[in-house]
């Protein structure tokens, strides 16, 4: 918890008692007061407080996040028309690909999957709906940052950093700018096994009416089924048409 004098402390610490339940998938009092440090008291009144209000539940003497933060997640990933309308796309080329496909956008320099659809040649990995990543070292990551202002680019390397993921990735802001370079001409964006080993991926950015990045639309597998040919020239072709298909609806939809 940082020293912000704008920030409020027992919000900060709720959220931070949230978080914690996530990452522990549920937790007794005691556990929670000892990993973010706070007296057991403080823990329990903060999660009572979140139990009364409706944003945990409690099994025998676990809490455990309630069902309230569903609720708020559609609301979060439907509050644009524009993301509602990326669903369908994510859907389509899902099957037509059999790969994994989603809709991606990018909320305080990271990452976040908003739609998520998954082919039949697909390889399941720990992405789901919600999930935050790094941007630099995926596909749709590096679509947003190259069409993202240099100075808010320069502002997430500052704040994330630049960590490897595998030893593909990209870990210099030199390399890193070059290949954002490379995406701006190309149109779209590649990850060759930087997120996951044994994965690939393929991206290009989503715009909205007035130029500015909404979102990226991206295509993943096995590496070993994307490369060549069908991830350098198929896939970019069938993702930049959807993306020009997409963008359209967007601007006359009504």
């Amino acid at each position: 918890m940082g020293n912000n004098p704008q920030k409020i402390n027992a919000v900060e610490i709720s959220l931070a008692v949230v978080q914690e339940l996530v990452r522990r998938d549920g937790a007794r009092v005691t556990e929670i007061a000892s990993e973010i440090d706070i007296a057991p008291s403080t823990s329990h009144k903060h999660l009572q407080t979140l139990l009364e209000e409706g944003y945990v539940i409690k099994e025998g003497d676990l809490y455990y996040p309630s069902m309230e933060y569903l609720h708020i997640g559609e609301y979060t990933r439907r509050r644009k028309p524009a993301y509602r309308k990326a669903e369908a796309r994510v859907e389509s080329l899902a099957e037509e690909t059999g790969g994994r496909t989603h809709f991606v956008t990018e909320e305080h320099g990271r990452g976040r999957y908003v739609y998520t659809s998954t082919g039949n040649l697909a390889v399941e990995t720990f992405t789901g709906k919600g999930t935050s990543f790094p941007l630099h070292v995926t596909a749709s990551g590096k679509a947003i940052l190259a069409h993202l202002p240099e100075e808010r680019v320069h502002e997430i390397i500052d704040r994330h950093g630049i960590e490897a993921s595998t030893e593909q990735s990209i870990t210099s802001k030199e390399s890193l700018f070059e290949e954002l370079q490379t995406i701006r001409d190309s149109g779209v964006a590649f990850n060759i096994e930087e997120h996951y080993e044994g994965s690939s991926a393929v991206a290009a950015p989503v715009r909205e009416p007035s130029g500015s990045i909404l979102g990226a639309l991206t295509i993943s597998g096995p590496a070993q089924r994307l490369k060549g040919d069908f991830l350098h020239d198929e896939l970019p072709d069938l993702l930049l048409a959807t993306v020009n298909e997409l963008e359209l609806e967007i601007v006359y939809s009504d």
